[in-house]
């Protein structure tokens, strides 16, 4: 389908280079990107406080799910790395039920290649998610 003319007005002046510097300086004024982030700043602060209080209870779950397993502290860093994977996994992409412990369970497999105990990787999914096997 052709547009009109009229519709694509905005192209026409968007090809002229001096015309779409113009407006990326507009757009990008840091006095006004400056008040927009000082307004928001507190909100955006409260969030994040929130957030990582969420991360370092999980954290602290998995350490004493490790520590109880005898893993060597120089070990700690992939198994933190699965639990802030599962931690991505139940916050941001909001599944749940089979499809979750279906991809726990690849998680878990990822993290059992790169040479970490499957039994402990189990555990941290069931103690600190509550994330069941996947039925097969």
């Amino acid at each position: 389908m052709l547009w009109p003319v009229e519709k694509n007005k905005w192209r026409n002046k968007m090809t002229d280079p001096k015309k779409r510097a113009d407006r990326w300086k507009a757009k990008y004024n840091l006095k006004r990107v400056n008040e927009t982030l000082t307004d928001l700043r507190e909100d955006m602060a409260a969030r994040y406080e929130a957030a990582i209080a969420q991360v370092y209870a999980m954290e602290t779950k998995v350490k004493e799910v490790i520590n109880a397993a005898g893993v060597s502290t120089s070990q700690y860093v992939p198994y933190l790395n699965f639990g802030r994977q599962l931690y991505k996994l139940s916050r941001q992409q909001g599944i749940s039920g089979e499809s979750f412990a279906m991809a726990a369970q690849v998680l878990l497999d990822k993290w059992a290649a790169r040479g970490c105990d499957p039994d402990v990787l189990a555990k941290i999914r069931t103690d600190v998610f509550d994330i069941p096997a996947p039925k097969q």
